[in-house]
């Protein structure tokens, strides 16, 4: 039985939780796997420009984007001893690192029920979209546990007064609210969930992919270190003016033509955009 599965759609990859009878809830299995599916695709950006993904949606087969924690897993670890219970959990702290530093955006794709760790995956993506219906909670307290791996995510999601409130209280909350506290930027109806993550995927699969990565980089050095925000945004865009990439999207635009990485997600040579789209 598989836990998830990759999709390629042109310039655009879709990891899809497979795992619909159990709510698509992670255990150890499905954590291994999803980190060794996301080094390959980080890996992959190291490819020429036509063979990398440009973009990663993650989103779920059937009712639930995913229920958290399997509880059959977690009372297994109950029995086991504190080392292994620190090891098990680093590899969560690692596979939550590794999507939110993955070199292209990702964007996660929710419906159904998103509870506990589910939502460590979905402010680890840069972007999120709910489907109206969706249901939210941080409801590891309920358990007697603690949202100890997917605290550093959420909380630069929707902030510490926010996390005070949701992680204690373990109440949960719909796609309306999530919008307002920043889990998520936009709802959806639920039967064009797809159809709107798709649509924004193209359109960040228009974008320059080295490019994106730089931003990323940036962003993220000047959450960590705001101390130096000119001289971090000074020397960023000093490299990138003059690489390869930006010269070509430069020419590009001067041609009117689209850059040589701009595909639809069919892998068809996107179409020239009118200027004001540029």
């Amino acid at each position: 039985m598989t836990l998830f599965r990759i999709e390629r759609h042109g310039p655009l990859a879709e990891l899809i939780l497979t795992r619909p009878e159990r709510h698509n809830a992670l255990n150890a299995a499905l954590i291994t796997g999803l980190q060794e599916a996301l080094d390959d695709l980080g890996h992959a950006h190291g490819q020429p420009i036509a063979q990398r993904p440009h973009a990663l949606i993650l989103r779920a087969e059937g009712a639930h984007f995913c229920a958290g924690a399997d509880l059959d897993w977690m009372r297994s670890l109950a029995h086991r001893d504190f080392e292994h219970n620190r090891e098990d959990a680093r590899q969560l702290a690692r596979l939550l690192h590794t999507l939110s530093q993955l070199p292209m955006p990702t964007l996660a794709l929710v419906q159904g029920a998103a509870y506990g760790g589910a939502l460590g995956l979905i402010a680890a993506c840069d972007m999120a979209i709910a489907a109206e219906g969706a249901r939210f909670c941080l409801s590891e307290v309920r358990l007697g546990l603690v949202p100890a791996m997917i605290s550093p995510y959420v909380v630069r999601a929707i902030g510490l007064r926010q996390c005070q409130r949701y992680m204690l209280s373990a109440e949960p909350f719909d796609a309306i609210t999530a919008c307002r506290l920043g889990l998520v930027h936009e709802t959806a109806h639920d039967t064009a969930l797809l159809q709107r993550g798709r649509h924004l995927a193209e359109r960040l699969c228009q974008n320059g992919p080295e490019a994106m990565k730089e931003t990323k980089r940036l962003l993220g050095h000047l959450a960590l270190d705001p101390d130096r925000c000119e001289q971090i945004c000074v020397d960023t865009l000093a490299r990138v003016r003059v690489a390869p990439e930006a010269q070509e999207g430069m020419q590009a635009f001067f041609d009117k033509r689209p850059p040589r990485w701009r595909h639809d997600v069919d892998g068809r040579q996107a179409a020239p955009q009118p200027e004001e789209e540029q």
